[in-house]
């Protein structure tokens, strides 16, 4: 198989962060209510056995602009690199995930997983969504995947049937939907920003 149309996405620039073999890299990225950020990353995997796990969540409920840029490099072999963003636009925010995993020629036996959710509250929220996969290597394990949506009616329904006043029920769903990425010592903090939005 060739690979004539493979390039090097750090020629020009260095990553931000390098993992080596056998090292471990984990980044949380929090976005709160009234915080407009523009968050760039690059990650070159580097040597075998070398993972990363990047999460995020972002909630945006006024005026904010929120944009992620990923780049995800697998240039060894037997590396894993997993991300998960979830997040909650509403008033008449703007969000942007633009993430891109490349696989090298000799990165054989790559995990590479890539996934952005998203709730949006208001017709006048924006979210746009960009997953890509560049694949130069024919022993790999890939994915990639996006979703954007509304907040479930059939469950609001059903908590509202049960007593659950439609605003806690609303906020219920919300911090269900973003628990996969909620650190643990700023739970109370995601929950306070989700009653805000609410």
């Amino acid at each position: 198989m060739g690979y004539g149309n493979y390039r090097d996405p750090f020629v020009g620039r260095r990553p931000d962060h390098v993992v080596g073999a056998g090292e471990k890299l984990e980044l949380m990225f929090v976005v709160l209510p009234g915080e407009s950020r523009d968050i760039d990353v690059a990650i070159d995997l580097v040597g075998e056995g070398a993972e990363v796990s990047l999460k995020g969540l972002y909630l945006c409920g006024g005026e904010e602009r929120v944009n992620f840029r990923i780049l995800m490099h697998h240039r060894a072999g037997g590396c894993v690199s997993h991300q998960l963003f979830n997040g909650i636009a509403g008033g008449s925010s703007r969000v942007t995930f633009d993430g891109r995993i490349i696989v090298a020629p000799d990165a054989q036996q790559t995990e590479a997983y890539q996934e952005n959710h998203n709730i949006v509250l208001s017709e006048g929220a924006h979210v746009e969504t960009t997953p890509q996969l560049e694949i130069y290597a024919d022993d790999v394990k890939c994915s990639h995947g996006a979703t954007t949506g509304r907040l479930d009616e059939d469950a609001l329904f059903y908590m509202r049937t049960r007593g659950v006043p439609e605003a806690e029920a609303k906020v219920l769903q919300m911090i269900s939907f973003l628990a996969a990425v909620t650190p643990e010592d700023r739970k109370e903090e995601v929950e306070k920003a989700v009653n805000q939005i609410v």
